[in-house]
């Protein structure tokens, strides 16, 4: 990892700034901002427009992180996309030093999407985002899902100082949408009065608002409130109660994207039917993502959560769908918050196989078990939790232990859920 603009910059001005081409939405934030994504992009398409985005991390293959009209290119395409950003990318070592590996990936994305001519593009930011590579895009709407507590290390250690980093997204001449409430709003709010950038907040209380209605295993229902008024009893494709605030900030969104085409005359329809359907058919693999009897006739729920944010979020989750003392594959990668994630999941008993990837910075499973016994000292026998050297050992493993009824849950690390879920996919993981 290297953050800083001065690469991609000298990169994307190689290629002829394919990123001008583009208009649309950065989308940054802790949590949340892949769901986000999916909603308005499926939103989106089936008000008829072509979107291109750029999801992250990919899972199983590099293609993910480049989707155009809810598909990955074809290999063919994804490798002649790449050709010409490596061969930039030769050119500039002596002058700018090499690109990154996300760099790379980052122009490559651009690239596609201005070949695609799609009419708007969604580009989830990566780290942060001041330093971000999607940083050097200006496409017109910045949105900022969450500020919560993750990548310290590079972002800072306090609620106002992540919320700065991911407020640099937003540029003068934006329009700017955030779900961040408390400390993490401030610095955001601030940039958008420094810039004369209008801001439409979203959440409990806000101006663009959803309540939920119901929470299931095929979704949850919402009511979603906005400056026009109630639309009653969408049904959102994505589990848990918490995608009602990510519908809330995609309704934002939505919004933002269409006031922006109009200022530049290129004007966009959403209405309620677009609306329900988008809503409906949105899908975030690797994200509460259940297979059914995909390990020895289990269920298999799969969810990236890494953080204590997300891991609450999962937690509620499961809760609300009536999943407790599950078999739970985790993993972790080093640099995480652990104890704390460990600590949310901890309320509901899981019976944990911790394992690892294969990378260098992953968490040592025995290294992860005896965290997991500091916090639940008072668990016994399965839910003391156990090991296994690969995610396909810990699946098997996990799959085979408690009783037959409810998921099996992967969660602790995106590397682990794309490991596995190239298992039950049957899908080949790049080298």
């Amino acid at each position: 990892m290297s953050l800083g603009l001065a690469r991609i910059e000298r990169l994307l001005a190689g290629l002829d700034h394919p990123e001008r081409q583009l208009r649309g939405a950065l989308v940054g934030g802790t949590n949340g901002k892949g769901s986000v994504v999916a909603l308005a992009g499926a939103v989106l398409r089936e008000a008829g427009l072509s979107v291109g985005s750029m999801p992250k991390p990919h899972l199983v293959t590099y293609r993910e992180r480049i989707m155009v009209d809810g598909q990955m290119l074809a290999p063919a395409e994804f490798g002649a996309t790449v050709e010409p950003v490596l061969a930039e990318a030769d050119r500039m070592v002596d002058d700018a030093g090499p690109p990154t590996e996300f760099e790379v990936l980052t122009a490559a994305g651009f690239l596609a999407l201005a070949r695609a001519r799609v009419d708007l593009a969604l580009v989830e930011v990566g780290l942060g985002g001041r330093l971000d590579a999607t940083n050097a895009a200006d496409l017109g709407v910045a949105a900022i899902t969450t500020v919560a507590h993750d990548h310290e290390r590079h972002l800072g250690h306090t609620l106002a100082a992540i919320g700065a980093e991911k407020a640099a997204i937003i540029k003068s001449g934006d329009l700017a949408v955030t779900g961040a409430r408390g400390q993490g709003l401030g610095p955001i709010a601030a940039r958008c009065a420094a810039l004369g950038v209008p801001l439409r907040p979203a959440g409990p209380g806000q101006a663009w608002e959803a309540r939920v209605v119901d929470s299931g295993w095929d979704g949850v229902v919402v009511d979603l409130r906005t400056p026009r008024g109630w639309v009653r009893d969408l049904r959102v494709g994505l589990l848990g109660s918490h995608q009602a605030m990510n519908a809330a900030v995609a309704a934002a969104l939505l919004d933002a994207l269409r006031e922006d085409g109009e200022r530049r005359g290129r004007p966009i329809s959403v209405g309620e039917e677009a609306l329900r359907a988008g809503l409906a058919a949105a899908r975030w693999p690797g994200r509460l993502e259940l297979f059914g009897a995909a390990a020895d006739g289990r269920d298999v729920l799969l969810d990236g959560a890494h953080n204590p944010a997300g891991a609450r979020a999962l937690a509620r989750a499961l809760s609300e769908l009536g999943v407790h003392r599950f078999p739970l594959v985790f993993g972790a990668m080093r640099g995480k918050r652990v104890a704390a994630v460990l600590r949310a999941l901890a309320p509901l008993e899981p019976r944990p196989v911790f394992t690892a990837v294969a990378d260098p910075h992953a968490h040592l499973p025995d290294a992860l078990l005896r965290t997991w016994r500091r916090i639940a000292p008072q668990l016994r026998g399965t839910e003391a939790g156990t090991t296994a050297p690969t995610p396909d050992q810990a699946l098997q493993l996990a799959a085979a232990s408690g009783p037959p009824a409810g998921p099996v849950v992967v969660a602790g690390s995106l590397y682990l859920v794309g490991a596995i879920r190239a298992t039950l996919t049957g899908e080949q993981p790049d080298p």
